[in-house]
């Protein structure tokens, strides 16, 4: 049987954050208290969650990652009505 030359990665691979520890986040909602995203700012990253599932996983973002998501959203970009 010929060896297989595909390589098994972890799920995380190229993952280039660290493992942050967000129990005691200061979880933020939106400024009118409308939705269920919630952002944090944590060891120089900022962490997004579902506010209606806090024990769902966050997303993390760089940065950079941020501001190009928050110009995006700005500009319409994510508007799927």
């Amino acid at each position: 049987m010929a060896e297989s030359t595909i390589q098994q990665q972890s799920p995380l691979a190229g993952w280039d954050k660290p493992e942050l520890d967000l129990s005691n986040a200061d979880w933020h909602s939106s400024s009118r208290g409308m939705g269920d995203v919630q952002i944090a700012f944590v060891e120089g990253f900022i962490a997004m969650r579902n506010g209606d599932r806090p024990e769902s996983p966050s997303l993390i973002f760089t940065p950079a990652e941020w501001g190009a998501f928050v110009s995006g959203a700005r500009e319409g970009e994510f508007d799927l009505t």
